[in-house]
Formats: C-alpha cells, sequence, structure tokens
C-alpha cells in the first residue's frame, strides 16, 4: 500500500505534527522522546508525532510501540516492509499527519528539539516555510565542505531556496505539505518541494549536536546519488552546461582541424604531435563519456516515473489509542 488517508476521522487536528523517520536509531529513540514530548508540551498547543520506520533491523519498532503506549492519543508508528530511503519514510508520515504546522525532524539527535519552538514561532509569523541552518555544525571537517560545495552547486544549478539542503528540520504549512503530497513524484526531495511552491519562506538559525549513538546512514555514494536526484529533478541545468560544453569544445576542434590543416601545407607531413593529439582525443572522450553520463540519469528518472510502482510499502499502520 503506496499511500494512506489520514486517521483519526473526527478527532480535532492538532497544531503541531512532528514528522520523524527512523532507520536503526534505538539508541536515541527514548532520549528523543523524552526530549520532544518536553518541548512539544510547553508549546501550549495540541500536538502529536508521527515515526515512520523505514525498516530497522535493530529493534526500533518495538521500541517505538513502547514510546506509543505512554502517549497512546498522540503517537503515531507507521511500519515500512522494507528500507525505501529517508524521504520516502517522510512522506509517509507526512500523509498521516493531520497538524496545521508540520515540522519534520531526524532521529539522530543532531538537531536539538528545542528548536523547534523557533521554527514555530516563524510560521506563526506569516511564513509558510521555516528551513533550519545548522551552526556550530558538529559534522567531520569533510562533511561540512561537502556541504558548502554542495549547497553552492544547487543553488547555481536550481532556482530553490535553501541555504542549509542538508539540515531535516524544518516546518511546513499545512497548505505547503498537501502540495508535497500532490506531486507524486517517484523520485523525490522533500525540502526542494517545499522550497519550490513556498510563497514567503525563512531560514532560521538552529543549533546542531554531535551524534551521541548509532551511526549515520549516509555514506559518499549516498550522498552523491541524493545530489545527482536532487539537481536532475528540479533543474535542466545540466543538460544545458553539457550543451554549451559542446559546442565551445566543437568550435575549439574545428581551430584546431584548421591550424593542423594549414601547418601541413606550411611545414610538411610530421609525427612529432601524435601523442599531443592521443591526448586531445581521450579528453574530448572523457567529454562525451561524461555528456552521456548526465543524459542517463534524465532517462533513468523518466523510466522510474514511467513504471509508476508504489515508492514505498506500508507494512503496518500501528493507530494510536484514546487515553
Amino acid at each position: 500500500m503506496a499511500g494512506l488517508s489520514s486517521s483519526g476521522a473526527g478527532v480535532e487536528r492538532p497544531f503541531v505534527s512532528v514528522v520523524i523517520p527512523v532507520f536503526n536509531e534505538a539508541e536515541n529513540l527514548r532520549p528523543l522522546f523524552d526530549r520532544l514530548t518536553k518541548v512539544l508540551d510547553e508549546l501550549g498547543t495540541s500536538w502529536e508525532i508521527v515515526f515512520t520506520d523505514d525498516g530497522s533491523k535493530d529493534g526500533s519498532v518495538a521500541l517505538l510501540l513502547e514510546l506509543q503506549r505512554l502517549r497512546p492519543s498522540q503517537i503515531h508508528v507507521i511500519e515500512f516492509s522494507r528500507n525505501f530511503g529517508q524521504h520516502m519514510a517522510v512522506l509517509a508520515a507526512l500523509r498521516q499527519s493531520r497538524g496545521e504546522v508540520v515540522i519534520t525532524i531526524d532521529a539522530d539527535m543532531q538537531d536539538p528539539p528545542e528548536e523547534i519552538p523557533k521554527l514555530v514561532d516563524a510560521i506563526r509569523k506569516g511564513h509558510d516555510v521555516a528551513g533550519g541552518y545548522r551552526v556550530d555544525r558538529q559534522d567531520t571537517r569533510f562533511r561540512r565542505t561537502a556541504s558548502r560545495i554542495v549547497n553552492a552547486l544547487r543553488s547555481r544549478a536550481t532556482s530553490l531556496n535553501m541555504r542549509d539542503q542538508g539540515c531535516m528540520l524544518r516546518a511546513y504549512r499545512r497548505e505547503i505539505v498537501d502540495l508535497i503530497l500532490q506531486s507524486n513524484e517517484s523520485i523525490t526531495f522533500v525540502p526542494a518541494l517545499a522550497a519550490l511552491y513556498a510563497s514567503n519562506p525563512v531560514d532560521v538559525a538552529v543549533q546542531h549536536a554531535p551524534r551521541v549513538g548509532g551511526r549515520s546512514k549516509y555514506n559518499l555514494y549516498r550522498l552523491v546519488r541524493l545530489n545527482f536526484d536532487l539537481v536532475t529533478g528540479f533543474s535542466a541545468a545540466p543538460l544545458q552546461i553539457f550543451s554549451l560544453v559542446g559546442l565551445i569544445v566543437s568550435a575549439l576542434s574545428g581551430a584546431l582541424v584548421l591550424l593542423l590543416a594549414i601547418r601541413r601545407l606550411v611545414v610538411g607531413p610530421e609525427v612529432e604531435g601524435v601523442f599531443t593529439l592521443i591526448g586531445i582525443l581521450f579528453f574530448f572522450q572523457g567529454i562525451c563519456i561524461t555528456g552521456i553520463g548526465i543524459m542517463g540519469e534524465y532517462v533513468a528518472r523518466i523510466y522510474q516515473e514511467v513504471r509508476r510502482r508504489p515508492p514505498y510499502v506500508i507494512k503496518k499502520i500501528h493507530e494510536p489509542r484514546p487515553e
């Protein structure tokens, strides 16, 4: 089952929904729950938390069900049949959420729950999207440098207004969430869709904490894959840049051929430049292969869209019981 309707017909809609994807985060769930519920209680408004277990193998589901028993009317648990990825887990939870303000946060405790009131305050001031950006990041130097490079490339390749695309601590108005859910794309990036639909977004500085338990689920390949999906899903810039490079290379190649023809007429046959020409040939071949790879990314996206396969499969929805 690829999607689900909001549960709790006839139940008062909460003001805040917190959406949390979970994948092998058993060490962090209880401290996250304690800190998060304390923050939400102090907001002085109605709230709910929607967890999506993304195929965890470390007992996270059992822990989530224990937490649900502590707050049976406010905790929802969605269980995937296997791992489908962070953004699919977020999408499933967004479909289940009912709040007027929807907040996304990771389960790894690196985004402190105590920063949530800043986002809620920004939404109350009239912004439709409040995107957190991390100050004093506690990641490795490699991750910080890679993040800066990726954010710079994304800002130039797309028109998306996101200061820190890797920060999942964000708040959305309900109308933005509804637009995201109407997209029906098999590959998507939730913060980017929100930035695309937002009319009055704002960036909010949030703190960042070191990971205490578990380990990051994003290795180098997944980070590269995520950013390929982001750029090819929201911009045709790679194709346009490659077309421009092709035109420039073609012009330079024509000039080189003309130069060699003139040189042959003036100097006569020679072999001194053979290895230079081989090097130039390899360079052009590298450009061609890169272009084929870029086009392949777009073709692959089209292929995945036309198959119309469900983006995720829900094993079970653990419905909350009224208190």
